[in-house]
């Protein structure tokens, strides 16, 4: 029973996290998001000399969920990596909220503009990107 229960909460903290795209926010705009939005994602306070970015990741290091930042503390792109399991789910959720335009790619029309979203597949997890399209 607690093996499904953890499967459970594993699953629903997976499934919403990269629903909303938050390129233009700036640092606290996220910061102040993901406080009321995904309480179970922890920040990890992170030092890069080559990139800005904010890192959260969840209590079970399923998934791990990057914006990174210009000099301004604007959001240019994020990434999401996440275990291979939710997959399947995570390809339905983007089907249903996003136009598909190949295999594993989607586009997020926002505000009169076009952000492309991408799914690949690594061996133990698949890593979402998204970011202004071109």
């Amino acid at each position: 029973m607690k093996n499904v229960t953890l499967f459970l909460i594993l699953f629903m903290t997976g499934i919403g996290v990269f629903s909303q795209n938050l390129i233009g926010y700036n640092y606290w705009e996220i910061k102040k998001y993901m406080i009321e939005h995904h309480k179970d994602m922890n920040y990890n306070n992170v030092t890069n000399n080559r990139f800005r970015y904010l890192k959260y990741s969840s209590s079970s290091d399923s998934q791990t969920l990057l914006f990174f930042l210009n000099t301004d503390s604007v959001c240019q792109s994020m990434r999401l990596i996440c275990d291979q399991s939710t997959i399947p789910e995570k390809i339905k959720e983007f089907n249903s909220s996003y136009s598909k335009s190949g295999d594993n790619r989607w586009i997020d029309n926002r505000n009169g503009k076009n952000y492309l979203i991408v799914l690949r597949e690594e061996e133990w997890s698949y890593i979402v990107t998204i970011e202004p399209d071109k």
